[in-house]
C-alpha cells in the first residue's frame, strides 16, 4: 500500500492543494493521498487559525467525491504543535511493513527542511515528493541538506528520482502551478470580494454558513 501525507493548515483548503494531490497520486501510482490538517504548525506561528474542527470539515467535504483521497485528524487529536516526524512515526506503526509512506511538500518547505524537527530521521522513514511553489527556487539535495546526509543520495535516471541508502526516494514533481493562497482567500472573504473558482463550492458554502474569515 502506497500512501502520501499531504499536511498543512488548510485554512482554508483550495484548488491548488487539490490539484497537487491529484497529480501526485496519478504520477506516482499512489493508492491514497491523506490530507492531514495541522493542530498548530511550528512554521506559521503568526497565523491565526480557524478552529481545527472547521478546517477538518472543510477538507472532508472538499475531497469526499475522490476515492483516492482521505482525511485524517491524527494531528488534531494529538493537539499541540504538529511535528511531521510524530505523524510519520505513528502512521508507520499503524500501517505496518506493507505501508510505504511519502511526504508531499512544496519546494519552499524542502528548502527549509533543516529547520524541521528530527528532519534527518524523516529521510529514513518516508519518500519525499517535492512540488513547485511560485516564486521559490528549486534546490537539489546537495544544496539543502547537510553534507553527510546529502552524500547518502544519488540520482537514478531510470526513475527520475534521487535514491538514498535507506531505500527511500526524493522526487521532484512538476505539478500545475496554481498561484492560489489561503491567505488571499481569507482576505478576499473579509473584504467582501468573490472567491469563486479558488476553492470548492462545498468549502465556500461551509465558510458562508459558519461566517468564517469575516473579521
Amino acid at each position: 500500500m502506497r500512501k502520501a501525507i499531504f499536511g498543512g493548515t488548510f485554512n482554508p483548503i483550495h484548488y491548488g492543494h487539490l490539484r497537487i494531490a491529484e497529480e501526485a497520486r496519478e504520477a506516482l501510482s499512489l493508492d491514497r493521498v491523506i490530507f492531514i490538517p495541522t493542530s498548530i504548525t511550528p512554521h506559521k506561528a503568526g497565523e491565526i487559525l480557524t478552529s481545527p474542527e472547521d478546517r477538518l470539515e472543510m477538507v472532508n467535504i472538499s475531497i469526499k467525491d475522490n476515492p483516492g483521497f482521505e482525511v485524517s485528524d491524527i494531528e488534531i487529536r494529538r493537539g499541540g504543535r504538529s511535528y511531521t516526524i510524530d505523524t510519520v512515526t505513528e502512521l508507520k506503526e499503524q500501517g505496518g511493513a506493507e505501508l510505504r509512506l511519502s511526504l508531499i511538500i512544496g519546494n519552499d518547505s524542502f528548502n527549509d527542511i533543516t529547520t524541521w524537527c528530527e528532519f534527518e530521521k524523516l529521510f529514513t522513514l518516508a519518500d519525499f515528493i517535492i512540488v513547485p511553489r511560485p516564486g521559490y527556487p528549486v534546490k537539489k539535495p546537495g544544496e539543502v541538506l547537510p553534507v553527510e546526509l546529502a552524500r547518502k543520495f544519488w540520482y537514478d535516471p531510470k526513475t527520475g528520482a534521487f535514491q538514498n541508502s535507506y531505500g527511500n526516494t526524493l522526487t521532484y514533481l512538476n505539478t500545475t502551478l496554481m498561484d492560489i493562497s489561503s491567505s488571499d482567500i481569507r482576505s478576499g472573504i473579509k473584504e467582501g470580494r468573490s472567491v469563486r473558482y479558488l476553492l470548492p463550492d462545498a468549502a465556500t458554502g461551509y465558510i458562508n454558513k459558519k461566517g468564517l474569515y469575516r473579521s
